[in-house]
């Protein structure tokens, strides 16, 4: 399996290569040459574990890993979730479920991807005998997830990008309180979009790139998304077997890489009826999916910071497909909207997708609401999937642990929520670093913290 640009100025490259690169050199994203056939394998996948199943959909895409050692990744990756099943259903009614995604060691969803991104690149260590340097931006559990999974590890240096005052203090807490002298976190002034634009502009520095052995954790990165894929299938599979075409999966997103993992899964040939992206207040999604502008707004902090989110990174992936894999086109709608701010899309194809905008007090009174109604607690983010619910049977992707966001919870429902891996990290000192938003600085700052 190879793997190419979604702008196609550059040659294919293998999956090490990719995930290596982060980025492609010339600003695209990868995507796999060819998406495989999965229909076939179905029926021998649909009664997998976890574990077994992320194994057998890697197999298709990690080509160039021996296959023990690709074994040896995902097991290593699985092994600190607190559920048995890694990714358990909770049912509420028949046709309401909650696909539970926050039983990581960061409580996020994030570490299904990072826990083996973090492997792999160890992996990777080993083999080449390079050092790494991971640069990332989060708009809260991206950094936690990612520094989780790179902490300690040996050849890796992880500098994180994260707006001040606009992350969960639960959610610094665990990017800041670690203690290992492997991690960076970067606090800089404005919003996430800020951090991720800085970001992406250090990448496109080719020249710094191998000088420092640049690689990137956030979703651009293709592993991140191939691997939230296999939860799709998961869920799929443990559905009730005569509905589960009848499902629609309602994914909280804000950067689109989420829900584009189970869109790709559904472009491979499984039968998932359709998908739902639940935004909060930042709506540039559900703008996008309602009238076919893609238009960028001031970004709003929110209840639900992750998702405070106004250039959705992995919406390029998605507009390769819907153009027929016109790289040229690609790189002209992306170099548009970067000058413009926004792109209106006259033939746009939304045939899978639905969207709702859930506000800061709706989000309040829906935790309420599904507390009363299930006496159930879900997090901020979580909660923006039970807006505008219809009568179809729907599966909710819960995103993160509601003790991730106690003020939050406890003012809409009057309970302290606390997890002991979360309550562990208060009063240890927070070692951070501030730095400017942009390219220059974040590089400086980078030369200034290498010595392998």
């Amino acid at each position: 399996m190879e793997y190419i640009s979604t702008r196609k100025q550059v040659p294919s490259v293998t999956f090490s290569k990719a995930v290596e690169h982060g980025l492609a050199p010339d600003g695209g994203l990868y995507i796999p040459q060819v998406l495989p056939d999965l229909k076939p394998f179905l029926n021998q996948w649909s009664t997998l574990s976890y574990t077994e199943l992320c194994k057998a959909f890697f197999t298709q895409f990690a080509t160039d890993i021996p296959k023990d050692e690709l074994y040896d990744i995902i097991d290593r990756s699985y092994v600190n979730f607190d559920n048995p099943e890694i990714a358990p259903i909770r049912k509420l009614k028949d046709d309401l479920l909650v696909f539970e995604l926050f039983h990581g060691p960061t409580l996020a969803f994030k570490d299904f991807a990072l826990q083996f991104l973090g492997n792999l690149y160890e992996y990777q260590i080993k083999v080449s005998n390079k050092s790494i340097a991971v640069l990332g931006a989060t708009s809260g559990d991206t950094g936690a997830a990612a520094i989780h999974g790179l902490q300690g590890k040996l050849g890796v240096k992880s500098f994180i990008l994260y707006p001040h005052g606009r992350i969960a203090p639960l959610q610094e807490l665990q990017m800041t309180c670690t203690g290992a002298n492997n991690v960076f976190p970067l606090s800089i002034e404005g919003s996430f979009d800020d951090a991720q634009t800085a970001m992406k502009h250090v990448f496109e520095d080719r020249s710094f790139a191998e000088e420092v052995g640049l690689s990137a954790v956030n979703s651009i990165n293709l592993a991140r998304i191939l691997a939230q894929c296999v939860y799709y299938l998961y869920a799929f599979f443990r559905l009730p077997s005569l509905q589960q075409q009848s499902f629609n999966f309602i994914v909280p997103t804000g950067n689109f890489g989420n829900v584009l993992a189970g869109w790709l899964v559904q472009k491979m040939g499984v039968p998932i009826r359709g998908f739902k992206i639940a935004t909060n207040q930042n709506d540039i999604l559900h703008r996008l999916f309602q009238t076919g502008i893609y238009s960028q707004e001031k970004v709003s902090p929110s209840v639900a910071p992750s998702m405070d989110i106004q250039v959705a990174s992995n919406f390029e992936r998605f507009l390769y497909y819907s153009v027929g894999g016109d790289g040229e086109q690609v790189k002209s709608i992306i170099e548009t909207f970067k000058q413009t701010g926004s792109y209106v899309f006259q033939d746009f194809d939304k045939s899978s997708f639905s969207s709702s905008r859930t506000t800061d007090k709706e989000i309040s009174k829906i935790i309420s609401s599904v507390y009363k109604a299930y006496s159930y607690v879900v997090d901020p983010h979580t909660s923006c999937g039970f807006k505008d619910l219809s009568n179809e049977p729907s599966i909710i992707f819960s995103t993160a642990h509601p003790a991730k966001f106690p003020d939050t919870i406890e003012k809409a429902i009057g309970i302290e929520v606390q997890h002991p891996s979360l309550e562990a990290f208060k009063g240890k000192p927070i070692v951070n670093y501030s730095v400017e938003p942009n390219p220059e600085a974040i590089k400086a700052f980078m030369r200034n913290h290498i010595n392998f």
